[in-house]
């Protein structure tokens, strides 16, 4: 697909620079974010998106949005709160007329199930101020999400696929590595930005697990790994000295109460979770 304008003289033509406020940092050489899509299709062994629908969010003056309309996208949605992008995405859509319904709406406060989509992929150079909410947000909707890329400071991508006994591993790393496989795709430095933020950033592949917990048993995990990680150096059985049968629950699944959260694997938090 050829496009009129490059990402340069597009943000030249519009005046455009990123606002600190809304935690934009935008991705300008073209090379970068075919190559984004392109890792992630690779991993998924897919060959385009025709046979998805797609949801980008925050946009831009569009980097991954043209690396995106390259893999013919079957259904095209993209959210973008900031005004001043609404328009650059009415021309694309007009210099390409592909299938794109553009949304000038807030992410934090979209609900994904009102696109009526399945085989639904996610892309997204996040916002680093809302990343994290997104995620979580998202989390709760995997029904209709075959496969979210997105990209998050690199310390927050640490912190996601963070193994059990590591300093970095938290209540994140559990809610997000019971619901999904998670692979690192590609990690960016500072530079590749514009303008350049004060750290690298991390795209993250994220694909959910077939037979992952209900939303039920996650909300769960989500008020016990709250107790854990809010007493972090504390044994649980001091941590979660809170829940009545605590001691009871974990000498039946055999986990020590003398464990502290961080030595405690996803998938025993769900067993517990599961006998509260």
């Amino acid at each position: 697909m050829e496009f009129q304008k490059t990402l340069y003289q597009t943000v030249q033509e519009y005046g455009l620079m990123a606002k600190k406020s809304l935690g934009q940092n935008f991705l300008l050489d073209q090379n970068v974010t075919d190559k984004i899509v392109s890792l992630s299709l690779e991993k998924q062994a897919l060959s385009d998106l025709s046979q998805h629908n797609v949801l980008e969010v925050g946009p831009g003056p569009g980097g991954l949005t043209r690396a995106i309309l390259k893999k013919n996208p079957k259904v095209f949605n993209l959210i973008e709160k900031d005004e001043r992008f609404v328009q650059i995405m009415e021309d694309l859509k007009t210099q390409t007329n592909a299938p794109m319904n553009i949304l000038s709406s807030d992410a934090l406060h979209f609900d994904i199930q009102s696109l009526k989509a399945q085989n639904l992929q996610i892309f997204s150079n996040l916002p680093y101020n809302i990343s994290v909410p997104l995620l979580m947000m998202w989390l709760q909707n995997l029904q209709s999400i075959s496969a979210m890329t997105l990209m998050f400071q690199k310390e927050v991508a640490d912190r996601i696929m963070a193994p059990i006994k590591t300093k970095d591993y938290g209540r994140i790393s559990v809610i997000t590595q019971l619901l999904c496989d998670v692979q690192r795709l590609w990690t960016l430095s500072p530079s590749y930005f514009t303008p350049a933020p004060k750290v690298s950033s991390s795209v993250l592949l994220l694909r959910p697990l077939k037979n992952h917990p209900t939303n039920e048993d996650i909300q769960k995990v989500e008020k016990l790994t709250m107790l854990a990680f809010g007493g972090r150096r504390k044994m649980i059985r001091q941590s979660l000295k809170s829940i009545s049968n605590i001691d009871q629950i974990c000498e039946k699944l055999h986990i020590p109460t003398t464990l502290r959260a961080e030595e405690i694997s996803p998938s025993s938090y769900l067993e517990i979770a599961k006998l509260l």
